[in-house]
């Protein structure tokens, strides 16, 4: 329909604030989209984007046509992805890479139920933290925990992890209870890939450069450093809350904790991507939507 035409261009235009950023995610040239974009704006009879040599912005009108062009958009997806799911059998392999707590004990058990829900389906999931390459190491996703490096690749963040620090009651009864993050330079601490703490000092981030004598990157070593009293631990919520509540681990400097990273889901920036893959991204991202970084 005439009608519909460029209404994909305009909307990626505005989101990617620019022609040239729309038609890269497009996988079309400039001049396509500006074309269909003028177009449009001769059919709805005003202008929509106010272009300049440095950006592109959105008119008043060009705003309230926005909103009314994405909300059809993301409906006509849904439409095509429902009656599509009806008819699609997925199979071939799902090839994972994945590290951390959170992927062992959360993302695994998710991607166990997707594949009951598609039998055909089979999924390799792999368990390292060290640099994937998507090509050589044939990797579909990766999941990932912390900041992530500049990339053309495409993250999308699954879950914030705010943090704990934590301590046995046996380790601070012999060496004392730090009330102040500075305090943790006269401790030991279970480090696990970043030896600088991130604090929140009345809205102020702390960075604390740390010390000790045990160095993990799995999250159950330094759990277990943690409760075999090596020092006190520092690690997302979901790490010690099981042993808080056990009353092995005695939560420390609760009003300094910091909101941590994030958990990310992070893949190729790709025109075409098997429906296996794409599915299983979406299904990851909506079953974490309403997550909550407790006990795992």
């Amino acid at each position: 329909m005439e009608s519909f035409e460029g209404i994909i261009e305009f909307v990626a235009v505005a989101e990617r604030k620019g022609f040239s950023a729309a038609a890269k995610q497009l996988g079309c040239s400039t001049s396509h989209i500006s074309r269909q974009v003028a177009r449009l704006e001769e059919r709805v009879g005003c202008t929509l984007l106010a272009r300049s040599t440095r950006q592109v912005n959105l008119t008043e009108n060009g705003a309230l046509y926005y909103q009314h062009a994405k909300d059809l958009l993301i409906g006509l997806q849904q439409a095509n992805e429902q009656v599509s799911l009806q008819q699609v059998t997925l199979d071939g392999v799902l090839r994972v890479s994945a590290a951390g707590g959170f992927a062992e004990h959360a993302v695994a058990p998710a991607l166990m139920q997707f594949a009951l829900a598609h039998p055909k389906l089979t999924i390799d999931m792999d368990f390292n933290s060290r640099m994937v390459n998507f090509v050589e190491d044939d990797v579909d996703f990766v999941i990932r925990y912390g900041e992530l490096a500049d990339s053309s690749l495409v993250a999308r963040k699954l879950i914030e992890r705010p943090m704990m620090a934590v301590a046995t009651r046996e380790y601070l009864a012999q060496f004392g209870e730090p009330l102040h993050p500075s305090d943790l330079k006269k401790h030991s601490c279970v480090i696990s890939n970043n030896d600088v703490w991130k604090f929140s000092n009345n809205g102020v981030q702390e960075n604390i450069k740390v010390k000790g004598r045990w160095r993990s990157n799995n999250a159950n070593a330094v759990l277990d450093a943690c409760e075999r009293g090596l020092g006190i631990g520092y690690m997302p919520t979901s790490t010690f809350s099981a042993s808080v509540e056990a009353g092995k681990l005695q939560p420390i400097l609760q009003p300094y904790w910091g909101d941590g990273a994030s958990s990310w889901i992070v893949y190729q920036n790709k025109r075409f991507m098997p429906l296996r893959v794409r599915m299983a991204i979406d299904y990851l991202v909506q079953y974490f939507a309403d997550w909550e970084d407790k006990a795992l």
